[in-house]
C-alpha cells in the first residue's frame, strides 16, 4: 500500500464503514428475518420485554437466539483480545475476516435455502448476530471514540450534550453526526437490496467488512516491511565496536601548586 493511500485509511474510516455494515445487516433482520435486529441488542431486549406480557404478536425465538448468539460472538472475540495490545493487531484482521466469512455464509444460505421458515429465520439472523458481537467486541478493542460500529444512542447523546444547545464544547461533532448517518445509509441500501434478495444485502455487508480488514491490516504494518514485524535491529545483534581512529582523550591538567617544592 503506498504511503498516501496508508494516510488516508484512518481507524475512524474503517469504524465507520463498519458502522454501514451494521445498517445494512439490521435492515435485514428487522424486513427478511421477523423483525430481529442483529446489531441493535437494545431493540431485541425491548421487543422481548413487550412480548412477556403475551397477545402482543411479537417474535420471541428470534430476538431471543440473536441476543444470546451475540453475546457468545463478543465474548469469544474478547477471549481472542484478551492479551492484545492497543491499535490494530492481526487478531483484529482475523476476528474482522472471521466476520467477513460468516455474513457470505449465511448470504449463501438465504440464497440458497432461504427463509421461508420461522426456523430458517431464526438461524439466519442469529448467525448475523453472532457476527455483529465479535465486530462490536473488536470495535470496543479499537476504541475509535463516539463509534461503536452497532449502536448510535451514546452517539447522539454526545452529539446532542456538546452541542451549542447543551454544554457548548464543540467536540466530536462531525465524527458523530457522521456515525448516525452511516448506519441510516446502511439501513436504506440494505432495504433497497432487500427488494431484490436478503441474501444480495447480506453480501454486500460481507464485502464491506472483508474491506476494512484488508485495508486496516494493510494499513497497520510498517512501510516496506511485507512481513509487519516492528522496525528495530534484530534480536542478539552486537552493537559494532568503537572506532579505533577516535582520538584519545586529553589529560588532565595539573594541579595548581603541585610542581616540586626547592629547600631554603
Amino acid at each position: 500500500m503506498s504511503g498516501a493511500v496508508r494516510r488516508r485509511v484512518t481507524p475512524l474510516g474503517l469504524m465507520l464503514a463498519l458502522t454501514f455494515a451494521t445498517g445494512v445487516v439490521d435492515a435485514v433482520g428487522y424486513l427478511r428475518l421477523d423483525q430481529v435486529f442483529a446489531g441493535n441488542m437494545t431493540g431485541n431486549v425491548v421487543i422481548l420485554g413487550m412480548a412477556a406480557t403475551g397477545g402482543t404478536g411479537l417474535p420471541v425465538l428470534g430476538p431471543l437466539l440473536a441476543l444470546a448468539l451475540f453475546l457468545v460472538g463478543a465474548a469469544l472475540a474478547g477471549r481472542v483480545l484478551r492479551t492484545a495490545g492497543p491499535g490494530w493487531r492481526r487478531r483484529c484482521t482475523g476476528l474482522l475476516g472471521g466476520v467477513g466469512l460468516v455474513l457470505a455464509a449465511t448470504a449463501l444460505c438465504l440464497a440458497t435455502a432461504g427463509s421461508g421458515t420461522p426456523g430458517a429465520r431464526a438461524l439466519s439472523a442469529s448467525a448475523l448476530a453472532l457476527a455483529m458481537g465479535a465486530q462490536a467486541a473488536t470495535a470496543r478493542h479499537l476504541a475509535v471514540k463516539d463509534v461503536t460500529t452497532v449502536v448510535v444512542t451514546s452517539t447522539l447523546t454526545g452529539l446532542a450534550a456538546d452541542s451549542r444547545l447543551g454544554a457548548a464544547r464543540g467536540r466530536g461533532a462531525l465524527r458523530r453526526v457522521a456515525a448516525v448517518s452511516l448506519i441510516v445509509l446502511g439501513a436504506v441500501a440494505g432495504a433497497a437490496l432487500c427488494r431484490v434478495h436478503a441474501g444480495l444485502a447480506v453480501t454486500a455487508a460481507a464485502l464491506a467488512v472483508l474491506a476494512v480488514s484488508a485495508l486496516g491490516h494493510a494499513a497497520a504494518r510498517p512501510a516496506g516491511d511485507p512481513a509487519g514485524a516492528a522496525a528495530g535491529p534484530p534480536t542478539g545483534t552486537v552493537p559494532p565496536p568503537p572506532s579505533s581512529s577516535a582520538a584519545a582523550p586529553a589529560p588532565p591538567p595539573p594541579r595548581a601548586g603541585g610542581g616540586a617544592r626547592t629547600s631554603a
